[in-house]
């Protein structure tokens, strides 16, 4: 980090550390980041700015000595600085798709869901605070299906684990364990969605310290008079009623659900098929469900069935296992901003080696602009500088209040982000509105130039 003239710069923080063989590579990382998150939704010739940087960019996604895994890991040892503060830490994981089908010439991909498309499937797993704001990402898997497997989905209860994709759930454990080692005095907590819901996830090994919480998707068998999952908990009585404000979906208007709350105790067992030949044994969790009693005549009611390690014994309990996979919809929201604000499906790069290590990149990006929407709304008081290098604040400063000086301390976090917000169009008329993620990835474009103008009509320093 030495070689850097300003450690406050977030992309040091971020990326000075990464190992790409060269020091040169790294001070290229760094440049490429901060100069990309300018432009987060430009094409790479008007984000870059110069002939020089653009060159170097191609460059730099062209080499095949750097692999992507080097340079996300300088990141995730900056993630763990920040999970080292917060006492429980949410490692969500989900798989988009990343779809390059409109860029037929890029060569590498393969199928997605139908076989005329083509792109990569990107498992990522990202930290989250209960209060739901995002703290860097613990690991990504990237990979192309082989277009030779199109079709065989039957035979995949042949394959062994490893060469499933269902892996993915095990790799992704695998990184929040390595974190809770970097961070034992955080607990962890892995969120899966209905995918997760694979036997070899729920009887992974796991060291004290590192849960898990996801949404069931099979109706296992268990023990007990019910004999199955969804039958075993239905039978329970109804401990609580909860309240959920359900919003506008479609023609469904917005809605206040009334959910009926259980929880309880079960042991899972084996799927059959594969209790003799892999000796896999029974698992006990806790259940937590939840469904709407009085779901509206034309729509679908709403209903979560949660499997977890952890203690269930109250409602206090079950709802706060609740409130932690409701932050499971912050992972979809990032992935908004990788496609939308980022842009990531639009970059022709001709490879999918190039476009591998620009995702990477523009996956940290991403979680940039998401983390200044979530931080500015749970730690408000918190100083700007935690975000914005100091030109960068001086100048927004300046620009809102339309005067030369800016304060000798810098603003707070909630002013900043609303201040960046405005200048990407949010009007925010009732102070308790929030801006949200489109708003600001266009003001970070706008303070860019606010930023740079700064920077050259100030005075000298003495």
């Amino acid at each position: 980090m030495s070689h850097f003239p300003d450690d406050t710069n977030w992309a040091v923080t971020e990326f000075a550390e990464a190992d790409l063989g060269d020091e040169r590579r790294t001070t290229r990382l760094v440049e490429l980041a901060h100069v990309l998150a300018q432009h987060p939704t430009a094409a790479l010739p008007e984000a870059c700015g110069s002939g020089a940087m653009l060159k170097g960019a191609y460059r730099f996604f062209s080499n095949d000595a750097i692999e992507p895994q080097d340079i996300l890991h300088s990141h995730i040892e900056a993630t763990y600085g920040r999970l080292a503060q917060v006492p429980v830490v949410l490692g969500v994981q989900d798989t988009p798709a990343v779809d390059w089908t409109a860029h037929p010439a890029t060569t590498g991909l393969g199928p997605l869901g139908h076989p005329a498309c083509q792109g990569l499937l990107v498992h990522s797993t990202l930290a989250f605070s209960p209060e739901r704001v995002p703290l860097g990402l613990l690991a990504q898997q990237v990979w192309a299906r082989d277009p030779a497997d199109v079709g065989k989905r039957g035979r995949r209860k042949q394959l062994p684990m490893a060469q499933k994709e269902s892996q993915k759930w095990l790799t992704s454990l695998d990184a929040v364990v390595s974190a809770h080692a970097e961070c034992p005095q955080s607990r962890f907590v892995s969120v899966g969605d209905r995918e997760a819901d694979v036997y070899d996830l729920l009887v992974a090994p796991r060291p004290k310290g590192v849960e898990l919480l996801v949404r069931a998707a099979w109706d296992r068998r268990v023990h007990g008079p019910a004999r199955y999952v969804w039958a075993t908990v239905e039978a329970r009585p109804v401990m609580a009623q909860l309240l959920l404000h359900v919003p506008r979906r479609g023609v469904q208007p917005a809605r206040v659900a009334t959910l009926e709350l259980r929880w309880g105790r079960l042991t899972l067992c084996p799927p059959r098929h594969r209790k003799k030949a892999e000796g896999l044994p029974e698992v006990t969790l806790w259940v937590v469900h939840v469904q709407e009693s009085a779901p509206p005549a034309a729509g679908t009611p709403l209903e979560w069935l949660l499997l977890t390690t952890v203690a269930v014994e109250s409602v206090e309990d079950a709802t706060e296992r609740i409130q932690w996979y409701s932050c499971r919809w912050g992972i979809e929201v990032w992935h908004r901003i990788l496609k939308s604000g980022c842009r990531i499906e639009q970059r022709q790069l001709a490879t999918a080696e190039r476009l591998q290590r620009c995702l990477t990149l523009y996956s940290v990006l991403a979680w940039r602009v998401f983390y200044a929407t979530m931080g500015a709304r749970a730690v408000p008081e918190l100083p700007c500088s935690v975000l914005l290098e100091i030109e960068e604040w001086q100048a927004l400063y300046c620009a809102i209040h339309h005067c030369p000086t800016p304060p000798d301390e810098p603003p707070t976090l909630g002013e900043a982000v609303r201040w960046i917000a405005q200048l990407g169009g949010f009007v925010g008329r009732r102070h308790r509105d929030h801006p949200g993620t489109e708003t600001l990835w266009r003001g970070f474009q706008h303070l860019s130039d606010l930023t740079r103008m700064y920077c050259i009509m100030r005075p000298a320093p003495p």
